[in-house]
């Protein structure tokens, strides 16, 4: 090999970081407590908005589970004065977006338009939030047309799985509940709706984002007319009981019968996302299981061969989080996937990652983040999770900051308090007949479920 040649082989070093040169925000608070934080960015003749509420699916009734999302979706189908025809008519009209998402934690209202409508998108966005009335015949069509989904949910294994995994590790917590029942939809009343609405959806717990081609002072006197005169409530005080405390590792078999596959979630609680491990975990679930060049990838899919993806999760939100790893492999490999899972949980705990490793997590991070921001979208998703999560004001300039900070031994220690393989719940779901033996060696205890969610008693048909 020539000395060219050799040269030509070598990675070239990592560019020095650069200025992300965002626009500096404008941050004021109405009088009834709205938030308003306006961006001018006028790269292009576009305007996006995020009016985004403190109050997401935990905030839920306990008896009725579903509903935050029922509402949201509910909001842009009628008002005091347009039908849900209308509304879809002036959206199209401007070739705007207008559309409602709730979370676990957090409910959004986004508009999206040609700055040339940003008046007209922001009135539609004021007429659903405080004046939607909920028709009767759309709860009923939304209400027939969920209850088909809950029965296409239960066809699927990841939701199986994911259902199993949020009741055992968060118990009696709201953060347990994933999405409605046949009961709880039922019982969601039009007046229901609109009581949840006036409790939840209220300025004072609530923040207005606008990025792009606006002028500050006029934005803000039409954010004042249209949102000024909103009533502000007093919130309730929520205390959500705390999660189980697990002391030993459990496994939880949803019995699928005829099943080819295993769909594999191994999970502990985790951090809430102000934690000051938030940076070395976030470190540690990158080397570990982030994306296709981390160890469990390259473990349990390029060497081993038992699945086309293998990964983990850190799910860190407001008040609690987990922790997990997952993957969807062949019946017949289900015990020896869950030794490699395992071995890898082990590993990240009781050996310091490679410099190497490290660098490249690194490296990763701090690259993606700047093309994260680059689109309006981009960054007032981040500015909305910067306010929904209590985050610092600042969170976006020192981000690469804090990942660069992580060292090896920070992982280390991050991995050890919070990945927890002996307290862990395995779930799996799959053909129980063909896994359990599979499963035994890595749990004293086996809880078998049938896909409805029951408990099944042993030696028990599906």
């Amino acid at each position: 090999m020539t000395q060219i040649e050799a040269f030509r082989r070598q990675m070239p070093p990592p560019l020095g970081l650069r200025p992300l040169n965002l626009p500096e925000p404008f941050e004021t608070t109405l009088r009834n407590g709205l938030q308003v934080v306006i961006v001018e960015d006028r790269r292009l003749p576009l305007v996006s908005f995020r009016l985004a509420f403190r109050s997401g699916d935990a905030n839920d009734p306990a008896s009725l589970p579903g509903l935050s999302d029922m509402m949201s979706h509910l909001l842009t189908e009628g008002t005091e004065t347009r039908t849900s025809r209308q509304l879809a008519e002036e959206v199209e009209r401007i070739g705007a977006t207008l559309n409602v998402g709730s979370g676990s934690d957090f409910t959004t209202v986004a508009g999206s338009a040609l700055s040339i409508y940003s008046e007209e998108i922001l009135e539609l966005m004021a007429d659903v939030t405080q004046r939607s009335s909920f028709p009767e015949s759309e709860l009923e069509l939304a209400r027939e047309n969920t209850k088909q989904m809950l029965i296409q949910q239960r066809a699927q294994p990841t939701f199986l799985a994911s259902e199993r995994m949020s009741q055992v590790i968060f118990g009696d917590h709201p953060y347990a509940r994933i999405s409605p029942t046949p009961d709880s939809l039922d019982a969601m009343t039009r007046e229901e709706m609109l009581r949840f609405r006036q409790a939840t959806m209220v300025p004072n717990n609530a923040v207005m984002i606008i990025i792009g081609d606006v002028d500050r002072d006029p934005t803000l006197t039409r954010v004042t007319e249209l949102f000024g005169n909103w009533t502000s409530r007093d919130l309730p005080d929520l205390n959500f009981p705390p999660p189980p405390n697990r002391e030993a590792r459990v496994a939880y078999l949803v019995d699928r019968p005829g099943s080819a596959q295993s769909n594999i979630v191994i999970a502990n609680l985790g951090i809430n996302r102000t934690s000051p491990d938030y940076f070395p975990m976030l470190l540690m679930h990158t080397i570990l299981g982030a994306n296709a060049s981390s160890r469990l990838f390259m473990n349990l899919r390029e060497e081993k061969g038992y699945t086309y993806g293998a990964y983990s999760n850190l799910d860190a939100r407001r008040l609690l989080g987990t922790f997990r790893v997952s993957a969807e492999v062949r019946t017949g490999v289900t015990g020896v996937s869950l030794h490699e899972f395992f071995l890898e949980l082990d590993r990240i705990r009781d050996e310091v990652v490679s410099d190497e490793e490290l660098a490249n997590a690194k490296s990763y991070l701090a690259g993606v983040f700047p093309i994260r921001i680059e689109t309006q979208d981009g960054l007032i998703d981040q500015l909305v999770s910067i306010k929904m999560f209590d985050l610092p004001d600042d969170y976006l300039h020192i981000y690469r900051d804090r990942i660069n900070a992580v060292t090896a031994d920070e992982i280390q220690r991050a991995a050890q308090s919070h990945v927890t393989p002996d307290r862990a719940a395995i779930v799996v779901v799959g053909d129980a007949a063909e896994i359990r033996e599979q499963v035994q060696p890595y749990s004293k205890v086996i809880e078998l479920y049938d896909t409805e969610g029951n408990r099944k008693e042993e030696g028990a048909k599906s």
